[in-house]
This record gives C-alpha cells, structure tokens and sequence, in this order.
C-alpha cells in the first residue's frame, strides 16, 4: 500500500505544535501532529497571563486544545517520539521511535527544549512549582513576599532589576564567588537587596513547594520561592539532521515567518523562542499560516 504524503508533519503536540494544527486545519490541510506527550512544562500546577485560561492547569489547557485540534477532520496525530527527518524528494521523511516512517511536503518543528538542572539537591523537584523563571507568569502570586534569586553576574543584575517590581524583599544567591563588577553590587545594595555569595547545598522543599534554603555553612533562609534561570538544550536533535542552523543562545534561527534556514522547514514554541505561553501559541499559529502559504504558493 503507498504510504500517503501529507501537506505537513508537525513535530511536538504542545502548544505551539496545536496552534499550528489549528491554523493548518482550518486551510484545509492533511497534517499529521506526531507528539511523545512530555510537554516542558508539565509539572508546572498553574498557567498565567494567558487569556481565558489564566490560573488554569497545562496540562487542562493542553487537554482542551487538543480536544478543538481534533474537530478538524484532516489532522491527524501519531503517539510516539520522531527521532530521524531528512530530506528527499518533493519533502520530507520522518521516522518515529517505533520504526514508523512518515512524509510530507512541509516540515514543522515544534520539539521544545530540554531544561538543564544545576547539581543542588531539591531543585529539579521545585522547578516550574516554586522555583520560577518568569515574572509575568508567575510573580503576581508571590508579589511582595520574602524571594530568592539563584543567578550571577549579569543575568543576576537583570532578574534583580526586574523582580524588583513584584517585591522589595530580595535576596540574590550567586552560588559561588560574585561576578558583580563593584558599582553593580552597590546598586543592589543601594535598593536593599542582600547579596549571599556562598554557595547553595539543598532546597529544602515539600512535594516541590519550597520551605528554606540550606547553604554550604549550614545557614538555613526561609523563603517560600526563588527565581532561577537554567542551561537548556534542544529537546530533539532534528533542528541539527536537517541542517537547521541555531543561533548563539542555542535556539533554532528563523525569520518572520517562522522559517529555519532550511527551505520548507518552519519551527515554533520554545525551541526557537524561548519564552512564556502565549509566545509559543502565537508562534505556532504564525509557523502553520505561513506553511500553508508556501503551499499555496507552489502550486498557483
């Protein structure tokens, strides 16, 4: 039996890989959405700054999404891990974990990023719970408490500058010797914001809600939530076999419409744009507009 040819694959079924479903589905388009259904935020409890579901659960959102994504008759989805894409002729192929091979003309890679946790006991299992990484999702239901800032050097003069907004009760942990230049230090002492330069040996926590911070000389800190950026890499290694290139942060390069610099390869969410909710559902949107343009544009 001749294996059918998409219009599209979209790698990843989260948010962005959805909202490129949507937008594809509703221009009429064959899609298939291949998903392994472990969304980067999934221990995440609650979703803000996202209109009509603010406060609620990911993976709530997610469930609705999909359930809308569905009602489009030519979308499909295929549960399991893509783990090889190449080009060929006309398009695409795709294999999936499970030796299932996959084509279509486009290509849409909405595959997340891979969060890289520090060596500190406790703190993979605080992350997205009460140790956070942004402000606007998150800094109005901690606003004006004791908070924490795990960061050095000029990330550490940012995340300080800018979560001074939700509280004037700070204290920057740079987990080892300070990086600050001199006239940065005074500036943050200038707005009473404490400096701890020893270095951070537990995160004392319960089921991922942090209760205190235990240093390397035993001194305990009670805080209910720190703010911490963390190493990431790209969650699959696509991007690199198609010949995607990526930019110096690590993220996959593309231009307005979402393309890589691979003609025909277009990609969405964190894995090119490292940022909340709502940036990966309108990046998606964009990545499944302009794939069908290019469609149309082949043929008219």
């Amino acid at each position: 039996m001749k294996q059918p040819v998409f219009d599209v694959i979209i790698i990843g079924g989260s948010y962005a890989g959805l909202s490129a479903g949507m937008a594809l589905g509703r221009s009429l388009r064959n899609v298939l959405i291949i998903d392994g259904g472990k969304p980067c935020n999934r221990q995440t409890p609650y979703s803000h700054n996202f209109i009509t579901q603010d406060g609620k659960a990911p993976s709530e959102i997610l469930a609705i999404t999909k359930a809308e994504v569905e009602q489009y008759s030519t979308v499909e989805f295929y549960q399991g891990l893509a783990i090889e894409s190449q080009k060929i002729a006309n398009g695409f192929e795709v294999k999936t974990n499970t030796g299932a091979y996959f084509k279509a003309k486009k290509l849409i890679l909405a595959t997340g990023i891979k969060d890289i946790m520090p060596n500190i006991e406790g703190f993979s299992a605080c992350w997205g719970i009460s140790i956070l990484h942004c402000p606007y999702c998150h800094g109005y239901e901690i606003r004006n408490q004791p908070t924490g800032i795990l960061a050095n050097g000029a990330a550490a003069l940012h995340y300080t500058q800018l979560i001074s907004n939700w509280t004037k009760d700070l204290t920057l942990f740079t987990n080892g010797v300070s990086l600050l230049t001199k006239e940065e230090t005074e500036k943050l002492t200038a707005h009473n914001i404490k400096v701890i330069e020893t270095k951070v040996q537990e995160l004392k926590h319960q089921d991922g809600y942090l209760q205190a911070i235990e240093l390397e000389n035993s001194n305990l800190i009670s805080l209910d939530a720190i703010y911490g950026m963390v190493d990431f890499v790209q969650h699959s290694d696509m991007a690199n076999q198609l010949g995607c290139r990526l930019n110096d942060a690590g993220l996959i390069e593309v231009d307005e419409s979402q393309e890589t610099t691979v003609e025909g390869v277009f990609a969405c969410g964190d894995n090119s744009s490292k940022r909340a909710l709502t940036f990966a559902v309108a990046s998606g949107s964009l990545a499944g507009v302009m794939a069908n343009f290019k469609l149309i544009e082949a043929v008219f």
